[in-house]
Parts: C-alpha cells; structure tokens; sequence
C-alpha cells in the first residue's frame, strides 16, 4: 500500500514483482534449471509456488527436460492443453527470506522506472512540438540536461544555439521535437534552433499572434546570428509588424533576448510573390 501510493503504481505491478522475485528465489534454490511461477494471494498475504514445463511440438527436440515438455506427454497430464501453454505442478513454497526481499527490492525499483518512463511517454508524446520552459541542470558529454516539471530532458549540442553560454540554474524554453522510450537517459529532446521555437516566442509574446488575429506565416534562421518572419494581419485596423515590434521594440527584444540576442526581422506578408521577395531580403538591395 505504501509503495503503492508513493511510487504511483498500481498494486498488482508490486505484487508482480514480489512473485518474480519469489519465483526467482525458488529457481536458485533447485538443483535443475527449473521454470517457477508463484502467485500471491492478494488478501492473505500467502503464497502457492508452482513448477512449470513449456509445452512444445511432439516432433521438436526437448532440448531442456527440466522445463519443457512435448505435447503427447504434457496431453496425459491435462487433456485441453495446447503448444506454447504450460503443464503445472505445486512444489514447496521457498520461505520470504533478505535474499527474496532484496531481489523483490530490486525488481520493484525496475518496475517504478519502467512505469515512470511509461508515464512520461504517455505525457508528453501528443506535446510533441509544443514549446517547453525548464531550468539548466548539468552537462552531459557536452548535451545540456534540462529540469521541465521535474522531468529531466535533453538539448543535445546539435540543437544548441552555436556560442550560448547556458549555465545551471538558467531558465531557458525549447520545443519538444522527440520522446523516446528508452531505458536510459532523458527521454525528452529539446531543439533550440528550429523556427517554430521563433513562432512559438512571438505567439507567446504578442497577444494578438497568440489571438490568431495576427498569423505568422513563416520563420527563418541563422540560429544565434539572424532570424525573419513573414507575417500577416486578418484585422485592417491592426499593423502586423508593429504589433510584432511593440512599443519601442519591446516584444521583439523581448524574443531576441530569449534566443541569445538573435537579430530577428519582421516582414509583411504579400500575396505579390515579387513583392514578398523584396521584402523577404531586405536589407539587401533587389535589383
């Protein structure tokens, strides 16, 4: 109950876990290369232990007799048994002893990971490409391991902003470009210099983008050095770029600050292909 409630797991995963550790327990103690499988009773506390041989095909080869058994003989035991299933037969339950606690212990902890690690994947996969704010932990072989709603997520040196000094205890935002299932490691991927992190920064900055009476149609970057984008405004009586801009540059110096002091251009957005292109590469003058 306790570790139920504290790990968040379900008590049949512990109760899992304590029969795996039982049952190991009883295979070590038998002179063979047994297979055991024990089941707890839940209200009781007590426990059965059973021997068990995997059922095969009559003309496959019993390679180990002490845990397999073929279907002709396995069939005069238990006449509906089938191939794949297993034969069973009650042995001497092996006392709860420090070894079988230990080796439950052990198992449990495995146990809380793996369900952890199942819950985050659960979590954060439809997150996927939302923006994400953390807080520096530590370095890992040049990745940056980062603190988000106590989850340790990774921004790996590829999707750092190039000549970024991040420290810990920094508080930084990234989009969640990946989730991964692995046993070790962050399982969260953070990306720095992809162009959504620049949409998401000016949805959550300008009032009227995040509204969606402003759309930013496009973003590019040169991550560290130079950004654009293209934007539009589906209310006349309001001026995109500057919304964009604010008050003496306040919102866009507001995003440059959070992307290292990336230079970031605001261009209207033109039906007008060679208009837009104009625009697109100002300051360059378009002959």
């Amino acid at each position: 109950d306790v570790v139920s409630r504290e790990k968040g797991l379900e008590k049949d995963v512990i109760f899992e876990a304590i029969e795996a550790a039982l049952a190991t327990a009883t295979r070590k103690r038998h002179r063979e290369d047994i297979e055991a499988r024990v089941n707890i009773q839940r209200t009781t506390g007590d426990y059965d232990t059973f021997r068990q041989w995997l059922v095969i095909e009559d003309d496959e080869d019993v390679e180990f007799p002490s845990r397999q058994i073929n279907l002709q003989d396995a069939r005069e035991k238990s006449a509906e048994i089938e191939v794949g299933q297993f034969i069973e037969e009650a042995m001497e339950a092996v006392e709860f002893g420090r070894i079988a606690a230990q080796a439950a212990k052990q198992v449990i902890h495995q146990k809380v990971r793996e369900a952890e690690r199942r819950l985050i994947v659960e979590e954060y996969e439809p997150r996927i490409g939302e923006m994400l704010s953390g807080t520096v932990k530590r370095t890992d072989r040049g990745d940056i391991v980062v603190d988000v709603g106590g989850v340790e997520a990774s921004l790996p040196r590829n999707r750092m902003i190039a000549r970024e000094a991040l420290r810990p205890g920094d508080r930084i935002r990234a989009i969640l470009c990946d989730v991964r299932a692995e046993s070790r490691g962050p399982q969260l991927m953070l990306d720095r210099v992809c162009p959504e992190l620049l949409i998401k920064l000016f949805q959550l900055e300008v009032p009227e983008a995040g509204e969606g009476i402003i759309d930013i149609l496009a973003a590019a970057r040169d991550p560290g050095i130079r950004a654009k984008i293209a934007v539009r405004s589906n209310d006349r009586k309001i001026d995109p770029v500057g919304a964009c801009v604010g008050i003496r540059g306040a919102r866009v110096q507001s995003v440059s600050n959070e992307i290292a002091g990336e230079r970031v251009d605001i261009i209207p957005f033109s039906e007008d292909s060679p208009t837009f292109v104009i625009a697109s590469l100002a300051p360059a003058i378009v002959e």
